[in-house]
C-alpha cells in the first residue's frame, strides 16, 4: 500500500482559512457584544447581516478544504477553491484572494485518482 502524499498549498490554505474564520467570528461578535448604545448595537447587526454570507462560504470553503487535504479528494479541494472565490466579498476580499489561488494550486497538484475498471461478470460478456 503507498502513502498518499498530501498537498502542502492546501494544508497552508485550509489553516489560513481557519484562522481568518475564526478571527470573522471574534471580530463580529465582539462588535455586537460592546456596543455602546442602541445604535451602535443596530450598525453593528447590519454589518454582520452583510458580512454573513462571506462568513458561510469562508466556513464552507474552509470544511472542504481540510476534506480535500485530509483525504486527497480532488473534488473537495476544488470546492473549496470554488467557494473561497465566491467568498470574494467587496471590502473583505484581500482576505481570501491567497486562500483561494493555494486551493487551486493544490487542486492543480493532486494527482488524478485512476478510473474505475468495470467487473466483467463469470460468462466473460
Amino acid at each position: 500500500m503507498t502513502k498518499k502524499k498530501k498537498s502542502l498549498p492546501l494544508l497552508i490554505s485550509w489553516i489560513l482559512g481557519l484562522a481568518y474564520a475564526i478571527y470573522l467570528v471574534a471580530y463580529f461578535v465582539n462588535a455586537i457584544g460592546t456596543s455602546a448604545d442602541a445604535a451602535q448595537a443596530l450598525g453593528a447587526g447590519i454589518a454582520t447581516a452583510m458580512v454573513t454570507p462571506h462568513m458561510i462560504f469562508v466556513f464552507l470553503a474552509v470544511i472542504f478544504n481540510i476534506l480535500g487535504w485530509a483525504g486527497n479528494i480532488r473534488w473537495s479541494a476544488l470546492c473549496g477553491a470554488i467557494l473561497y472565490a465566491v467568498a470574494l466579498f467587496l471590502p473583505y476580499f484581500m482576505f481570501v484572494v491567497v486562500e483561494m489561488i493555494l486551493s487551486f494550486v493544490g487542486f492543480a497538484k493532486m494527482k488524478k485518482s485512476p478510473a474505475p475498471v468495470p467487473e466483467q461478470n463469470a460468462s466473460g460478456q
